[in-house]
């Protein structure tokens, strides 16, 4: 616990988050409650001057923090001590670096979280990457399957990961996997819109269709190759982000991913040589960078799936891993003002039309009074 005042410099990256949001990121021990009390007593001062919770911030700025605050039960978060042979493996995964960005090609194998019997994972590794005591810890801000291999993007720091955050849940993120499926789709690109569930008696660890409780799931497919009757390479980009979606749309179309036999069952596997492994990587993701300028990435394949494209030869040079969506028409905050202005307009006339149907007196027939 601080037993003397503090003083923070506000960083470019926290430019014009709230006063309460930035005590959340850097200082999460101290609660709310005393934030506000703090604000109100005048005690947390921004420039010298008083400051409320709702306050944003500006680069720049010193933030005065009197001594104290820490709540019992929000203990500080204490990075992990890595093994050299931990910090090899998380320094092996990276294949792109920017100031807001830490880009990994996650291996198969290996889960992104940790979960219930899983303690081997992504996020345990992260602390690799910020060896400092007062490093800011990077952060996940999306999320790859334990079996998916590919590119998964790590936030350096807290403004960043809800800059990244943002953009993933914005869908302006464009992510390209390729997948080896069973057999060839009749159709060779196309969309796949087909609403998703947890399916029940799973505890929630499988997903399902379910066209009437299921939230909306879209999928773009486009065939790259095919090996006679026997598989297909595709490109897969996902238009919304639900679990599992792409594993559960290409089993619903009745070619299930390679290796996946948790959608695919005993028909998700090719006799003879070719990897009972799951075939399914996040090959290329470009996405806007809070610095400005696009981040375009591509990741190697693994071993597996290497091994597998050669085997049913596949020639990897014939797919750049385009986009397969349009480009996107996405509009600005004041395009969007001013859409939401002229929705508002024509509504406000639609209702004064029907205000004045309602409140005209019928018109007697034949154009006389009625006694």
């Amino acid at each position: 616990m601080s037993d003397s005042v503090r003083q923070f410099t506000v960083q470019p990256d926290d430019d014009g988050v709230r006063l309460d949001r930035w005590f959340k990121r850097h200082l999460p021990q101290i609660g709310f409650a005393t934030i506000s009390k703090w604000a109100r007593t005048g005690q947390i001062r921004v420039d010298g001057g008083r400051a409320k919770p709702e306050d944003r911030l500006a680069a720049g700025q010193i933030v005065r923090v009197p001594p104290g605050g820490e709540a019992p039960h929000r203990k500080q978060v204490t990075k992990r001590e890595l093994t050299a042979e931990e910090i090899a493996e998380a320094q092996a995964m990276v294949i792109a670096q920017t100031r807001s960005a830490i880009v990994l090609n996650k291996p198969p194998g290996l889960a992104t979280q940790g979960g219930t019997k899983t303690h081997r994972h992504v996020d345990g590794l992260l602390d690799a990457f910020a060896p400092g005591e007062d490093d800011p810890r990077p952060r996940l801000v999306h999320r790859l399957d334990k079996d998916t291999s590919g590119v998964l993007l790590v936030a350096r720091t807290p403004g960043s990961a809800a800059s990244y955050s943002r953009r993933f849940s914005g869908r302006s993120a464009k992510k390209v996997y390729w997948a080896l499926v069973i057999g060839v789709p009749d159709v060779p690109e196309g969309t796949i819109d087909a609403p998703l569930a947890k399916q029940p008696g799973t505890g929630g660890e499988k997903m399902h269709v379910d066209e009437e409780n299921g939230q909306r799931a879209v999928t773009r497919y486009r065939v790259v190759d095919k090996a006679a009757k026997r598989a297909a390479w595709v490109e897969l980009e996902p238009m919304t982000g639900r679990t599992h979606q792409l594993r559960v749309h290409m089993a619903a179309i009745g070619h299930p991913i390679l290796g996946d036999g948790k959608y695919g069952g005993q028909d998700a596997f090719l006799t003879g040589s070719v990897s009972r492994k799951m075939h399914l990587h996040a090959r290329r993701l470009i996405i806007e960078q809070p610095e400005g300028g696009k981040l375009d990435v591509t990741a190697d394949l693994p071993e597996h799936f290497a091994a597998s494209m050669e085997q049913l030869g596949f020639d990897p040079a014939l797919s750049n891993a385009e986009p397969l969506r349009e480009e996107s028409n996405e509009r600005t905050p004041a395009e969007k003002k001013q859409a939401a202005r002229a929705y508002a307009k024509q509504y406000r006339r639609g209702r004064r039309g029907e205000r004045r149907s309602r409140g005209a007196a019928p018109k007697p027939k034949g154009g006389g009074m009625r006694k």
